[in-house]
């Protein structure tokens, strides 16, 4: 499986962004998502996830409210809607499938980053 990450940018505190991750393969139905950050000098860390299905949702204490992940299984397609977006969400947005389905379980595959910079 190969994750393509896209739609990161430049914008400003409170605004708007929607990353999206594209998987290629047939399978992208079964597999968990997640979306993942990391800014400079600081560890990787999970942001939101989604379950196969989309009826399970995760999201990091600090996104919550802010940040909605969803998935279109017919287009092999993962979403991370982020509004009002703070000045400590930039960080490199990165995009994970999970074999197993549901959340909480290891990643087995990752996209490149994309970079989302908020500016005050």
């Amino acid at each position: 499986v190969q994750l393509q990450a896209s739609g990161g940018g430049l914008v400003q505190a409170g605004g708007s962004l929607r990353l999206s991750c594209a998987a290629s393969g047939r399978t992208f139905s079964l597999y968990a998502m997640g979306w993942f950050r990391q800014a400079p000098g600081k560890e990787r860390e999970s942001v939101a996830a989604i379950n196969w299905s989309g009826t399970s949702t995760y999201y990091a204490d600090s996104v919550k409210g802010r940040f909605t992940i969803s998935r279109d299984n017919a287009l092999n397609t993962v979403y991370l809607q982020m509004i009002s977006l703070k000045v400590e969400d930039t960080a490199v947005y990165y995009c994970a499938a999970a074999r197993s389905g549901r959340i909480g379980y290891e990643y087995d595959y990752w996209g490149q980053g994309t970079q989302v910079t908020v500016s005050s």
